[in-house]
């Protein structure tokens, strides 16, 4: 399987980029969260000066075998229909990608459907939908293998144009349910509080995806390893997240995490390359129930509480401008140096 050179940042900038931001023309500490993130991007960027350039979120699009056990409310075609109308432009990403000045990549990762050309959509399909995970893996090694290629492929892309920042988004009907069992698998939440509505799922629905769910663990039949778990419950979509986010932190980009899909994704790359989470940012926690377990698995401390669950990459995206505001702070502020206002704290 492919393999990435990740390390954690270099820690020796950090007493600097602290000493910076303690100085500023302001109560020690006084900005919160905007302190941190201004230190995480430092340390990421390994300057007292850091920068967002050029953002974008990569989404990518696929369909899961899983459905057809009557997981989901959304049916398999609304993938490719969704897909295609991301591409003209009028979804939810797609006026918050204009308003916050991402641009929005779009993947076909593993759609049931033949995609026309010329409408703007990355093709690396790998199949036609992954296969049901209630009878056997969804998806072989070697197209677990392919589709991180393909995510750290749709990365290098965009940071050899100037990207800096990214996020991630999905499309794919049942991906909740894979989701769920990443999360079951790599967090060792039990699965009745990694399983939620999904789309929009009743009572009697989330039940009955739970009962699903509980019986494709049970005849789970791999050795246990990250990569099979990974490849027998996961999505062509998720896996190509997984890619891109171990690229990403490669590549020393800031990767701002969604909701609760690419957070169960960040929890994979993170039992791979434990060193992906110091490049991660969290956009917000979401509505789905096991979104909030998933954070705390990371240690993660989300920027928004919205109540969002459009995945996407919406989450994210909204978030950007907190971490504009923490590199305007550290770039803009006056130090107590700089100024004439009396310092009146160690």
């Amino acid at each position: 399987m492919i393999t990435f050179d990740l390390r954690r940042p270099d820690r020796t900038i950090e007493p600097a980029l602290r000493h910076k931001v303690d100085n500023l023309t302001k109560p020690k500490g006084s900005l919160g969260k905007l302190e941190h993130l201004a230190i995480q991007i430092g340390l990421i960027q390994q300057t007292l000066t850091p920068r967002l350039s050029n953002p974008c979120n990569i989404l990518f699009a696929a369909d899961h075998g899983i459905i057809s056990e009557g997981v989901s409310v959304s049916p398999k075609e609304v993938t490719w229909q969704q897909l295609g109308h991301f591409a003209k432009g009028g979804a939810g990403i797609n006026f918050l990608c204009r308003q916050h000045g991402f641009r929005l990549v779009l993947v076909d990762a593993g759609v049931d459907y033949d995609i026309p050309a010329g409408h703007g959509i990355i093709d690396r399909k790998v199949g036609r939908s992954t296969r049901n995970f209630l009878h056997g893996p969804a998806m072989t090694h070697d197209e677990l293998d392919l589709c991180l290629r393909h995510g750290a492929e749709i990365v290098d892309m965009v940071a050899d144009e100037g990207c800096n920042v990214v996020s991630f988004g999905e499309m794919g009907s049942g991906n909740t349910s894979a989701s769920s069992m990443w999360m079951h698998a790599f967090a060792g939440t039990p699965l009745p509080q990694c399983v939620g509505a999904g789309a929009g799922l009743d009572r009697s629905g989330i039940d009955h995806k739970l009962n699903v769910l509980t019986r494709a663990w049970k005849n789970y039949s791999g050795d246990g390893s990250v990569s099979d778990l990974m490849a027998w419950f996961g999505g062509y979509e998720m896996a190509m997240a997984v890619g891109g986010m171990l690229r990403a932190a490669e590549r020393g980009m800031v990767i701002i995490v969604d909701g609760f899909i690419m957070t169960s994704c960040m929890l994979a790359a993170s039992r791979l390359y434990p060193e992906v989470t110091e490049y991660a940012v969290y956009g917000h926690q979401g509505d789905e129930s096991g979104h909030r377990l998933a954070l705390e698995a990371l240690g993660a401390m989300p920027l928004l509480h919205l109540d969002l669950r459009l995945g996407e990459g919406s989450g994210a995206v909204c978030a950007y401008p907190i971490l504009q505001s923490a590199v305007r702070m550290i770039n803009e502020m006056d130090s107590f140096a700089d100024v004439n206002v009396t310092k009146y704290f160690d």
